[in-house]
C-alpha cells in the first residue's frame, strides 16, 4: 500500500485510499494529505457511484458475486485491527440478501460467495443466525445446480452450536462442501494470548463433525507463526495438528505487530525464529498430496475463470477442488462432467466428458422458438384470411384451411398444381413440426436419463415422411404426363 501511495503522490494525481486498513490507521505517515474513504463510505468513490447511476454492476468476474452478509465482528483478537476499523457487528437482513441473490442469478452469476469477517456470527445482532440465512438462500437457488453457493470464512466459536444445521446446508447439491475455518495455532496457550475464544479441542470438534457429516468435505485453515510468547513446544503442537488433519489449504503467515493492537505491546519472538518456523511449517504443508487417488474419477465442475496460464479454464468440484481443463472460453459460466486425468499439488487436471448446461440451453431454445412461431402464427393467420394472394400460410393448415378462390378463370391444370403445392407445403410444415417435437422429446428424455447429448440424430421414416414422398412423386408424374400430352399435340 505504501508503495502505491508513493507512486500516486509522485505523479501528482488526486488520491483516495479506501478500505478498512486506512480507516483503522489514520495516523500512518504515508496517509498524510490523502483522502480516506472508510468501509461504510464507499459511496464517495466516484467511479463506483457513476457506474451505479448508469445501472452498471461493478463486478470483476461476471460469473462470481461476492456478497457481504455483515460488517464488523464480535471478536476482540489481540492482533487484529478489524474491530478498530469496522466496529461492532452489523448484519444485513435476510430479505435484502435473498433479494440480492435473486437479482444476481437473473444476471447470469454462477457462483455466490458469502463474505464476512466471520460468517458464523451473522445475525446475532438482529435476532437471527447463519443457518436461517443459508436455508433461505438455498431455496432460491436454481434447482438444476447452475448457480453454486460458497460459505465464507467462519471462526469456530459461533458455529459450534449450529454444526449439524451447517452440515445439512453444506450437503445441499447447490452448496460447495467447503469451509474456511482459521485455527491460527495448535496451542491453547497461544490461542488464549490471541483472545480467540475457543480451544484446540473445540476446533477439532468443528472439523471432525463437518468431515463426518458432509461427504467430500474440504476445510481450509490459517496459521500465524511466531505470535508473541509462542514457545518451541507451542509450535510443535501446531505442526502436530496440521500433520494430523493434512488440510488441503493452509494460509501461513508470520506475525506482524499492527500499531494500536494489544499484541503489538507483547514481547516478540525473535524474527529469525519466526522465519524458521514459517519455513518449517510450509515444508510440512507442501509435502502433503491431498488429491492423490483422484485420477480416473468422474466429477461435476462449475467453470468460472480463465487460468493464469491462459490455456486452461478453472472449474471447481462440489468440494471446491480446483480443476483445470482445456476448453473454449465459451464454456465459462457452464457446468460440466469431467474425468480427472492427473493431479498436482494445488489442483487437478480434467477432460470434459459432457457439458451439462447445453441440454438446458437447447430445451430453452426450442421452447423460445415455439413461442416465437406461435406468436408469428396468430399474426400471419390474420393476414392470410383476407389476403388475395395464394401464398401458403406460415402457420400450417390447421389454422388457415379455408382459402378463397383467387380467380374464377384459373385453368384446371393450374388449380391442380396449386393444390399439389399446397399439399406439399402442408406436409412439409407437418413434418417440420413433427421432427421438432420429436427432437424436444429426445432432448428431455436424454436429460432425464443423464445420457450424453448427441448432436447428430438419425431420423426414421414415419407416416408423414412417406406421405410427403408420395406427394412429390404424384407431382412429378403429373408434370411428366402434361409434358408428354403437350408433345403429342404438337406432333399431330
Amino acid at each position: 500500500m505504501e508503495t502505491l501511495i508513493a507512486k500516486c503522490k509522485s505523479a501528482k494525481r488526486p488520491l483516495v485510499v479506501a478500505g478498512c486498513v486506512p480507516q483503522g490507521s489514520r495516523d500512518i505517515k504515508e496517509l498524510e494529505g490523502v483522502s480516506i474513504v472508510g468501509v461504510q463510505q464507499i459511496d464517495r468513490v466516484v467511479e463506483v457511484v457513476e457506474e451505479t447511476l448508469k445501472g452498471h454492476e461493478v463486478r470483476k468476474n461476471k460469473f462470481i458475486e461476492i456478497l457481504p452478509i455483515n460488517v464488523g465482528c464480535l471478536g476482540a483478537c489481540t492482533y487484529c485491527k478489524t474491530k478498530h476499523a469496522r466496529g461492532h457487528l452489523g448484519s444485513y437482513t435476510i430479505d435484502s440478501l435473498v433479494g440480492r441473490v435473486k437479482t444476481v442469478i437473473a444476471d447470469g452469476v454462477r457462483e455466490i460467495w458469502l463474505s464476512s469477517e466471520d460468517t458464523g456470527a451473522y445475525g446475532r445482532d438482529i435476532g437471527v443466525n447463519l443457518p436461517t440465512l443459508l436455508k433461505a438462500i438455498v431455496t432460491v437457488l436454481p434447482p438444476d445446480g447452475s448457480t453454486m453457493l460458497r460459505v465464507g470464512m467462519t471462526n469456530p466459536p459461533f458455529i459450534l452450536e449450529h454444526l449439524e444445521e451447517i452440515a445439512e446446508v453444506l450437503r445441499h447439491p447447490c452448496v460447495y462442501s467447503f469451509l474456511h475455518v482459521p485455527v491460527q495455532s495448535g496451542s491453547d496457550a497461544v490461542l488464549t494470548a490471541m483472545n480467540r475464544e475457543y480451544t484446540v479441542g473445540e476446533f477439532r470438534t468443528v472439523v471432525d463433525t463437518l468431515t463426518e457429516h458432509v461427504p467430500g468435505m474440504q476445510i481450509a485453515t490459517d496459521i500465524i507463526c511466531g505470535f508473541p510468547g509462542e514457545t518451541d513446544k507451542d509450535f510443535l503442537e501446531t505442526i502436530s495438528l496440521v500433520k494430523e488433519y493434512k488440510f488441503p489449504q493452509v494460509h501461513i503467515s508470520q506475525f506482524y505487530p499492527r500499531p494500536g493492537t494489544p499484541a503489538a505491546r507483547m514481547k516478540k519472538v525473535p524474527s529469525t525464529a519466526v522465519k524458521q518456523r514459517s519455513r518449517e511449517l510450509t515444508s510440512v504443508f507442501e509435502a502433503f498430496t491431498p488429491y492423490s487417488g483422484m485420477e480416473g474419477r468422474v466429477e461435476r465442475i462449475w467453470i468460472t475463470e480463465i487460468a493464469t496460464d491462459g490455456i486452461h479454464l478453472v472449474g471447481h468440484t462440489k468440494g471446491y477442488i480446483q480443476v483445470l481443463v482445456v476448453a473454449p472460453d465459451g464454456m465459462l459460466g457452464m457446468s460440466a462432467i469431467v474425468k480427472i486425468t492427473s493431479v498436482g499439488r494445488w489442483s487437478v487436471f480434467g477432460e470434459v466428458i459432457e457439458t451439462l448446461n447445453c441440454i438446458d440451453q437447447e430445451i430453452a431454445s426450442i421452447n423460445k422458438t415455439c413461442q416465437d412461431e406461435t406468436s408469428a402464427c396468430s399474426t400471419t393467420c390474420d393476414a392470410c384470411s383476407c389476403s388475395k394472394e395464394a401464398d401458403p400460410c406460415a402457420c400450417g393448415a390447421q389454422s388457415c384451411e379455408q382459402k378463397t378462390v383467387e380467380e374464377a378463370t384459373i385453368s384446371r391444370n393450374d388449380m391442380w398444381e396449386d393444390k399439389t403445392t399446397n399439399l406439399i407445403g402442408w406436409l412439409l410444415r407437418k413434418r417440420r413440426n413433427h421432427v421438432k417435437k420429436r427432437e424436444e422429446s429426445e432432448i428431455v428424455s436424454r436429460h432425464n436419463s443423464n445420457q450424453e447429448l448427441v448432436c447428430e440424430r438419425r431420423v426414421e421414416w414415419g407416416g408423414i415422411d412417406r406421405a410427403l414422398l408420395g406427394g412429390m412423386l404424384v407431382s412429378l408424374i403429373t408434370i411428366v404426363a402434361l409434358v408428354m400430352h403437350l408433345g403429342a399435340r404438337v406432333s399431330t
